[in-house]
C-alpha cells in the first residue's frame, strides 16, 4: 500500500512539473526594435504567437553561435507556431513606425533569455 502511494504521489508531482513548462505573455516591441526570445543554452521550445498588432511582423531564427534562418512575415491577425531549437532564440523584428503587439504561448523548455535588441 506504502509503495502505491508513493507511485501515485510521483506520477502526481510529475505531471504538476507539467503545468509549469509553458508561459503566456502579451508582447510589446517598440518601433524599429526586436524582441530576442532564448538568447542563451537551453532546449528546443515552441512558440505560438499571434500578431496582434496593425503591421506585418517578421520572425526568425538566431543559433547563439550566429546566423539566421527560417524566416517568415507574419501579418495582421496572423497565428503561426514555431518549433525552436535548443541554443536557438526567436527573435520578432517590428521594422515598423508603430508599436508592435504580440501574444505569445510558450511549452517545452522555458528557461529562456527576454530582451530587446535595436535595430
Amino acid at each position: 500500500m506504502k509503495k502505491m502511494i508513493a507511485v501515485i504521489t510521483t506520477i502526481f508531482a510529475l505531471s504538476g512539473c507539467s503545468l509549469f513548462s509553458s508561459l503566456t505573455s502579451n508582447t510589446i516591441i517598440s518601433p524599429n526594435n526586436s524582441f530576442v526570445l532564448g538568447n542563451n543554452e537551453h532546449g528546443s521550445f515552441k512558440v505560438k504567437l499571434k500578431n496582434v498588432s496593425a503591421n506585418d511582423l517578421e520572425v526568425y531564427e538566431a543559433p547563439i553561435d550566429g546566423g539566421k534562418h527560417s524566416g517568415q512575415t507574419v501579418k495582421p491577425g496572423e497565428t503561426v507556431t514555431v518549433s525552436v531549437d535548443r541554443n536557438t532564440a526567436l527573435v520578432i523584428n517590428n521594422s515598423n513606425k508603430d508599436t508592435a503587439s504580440v501574444d505569445l504561448k510558450v511549452t517545452g523548455d522555458v528557461g529562456l533569455s527576454m530582451g530587446y535588441k535595436n535595430q
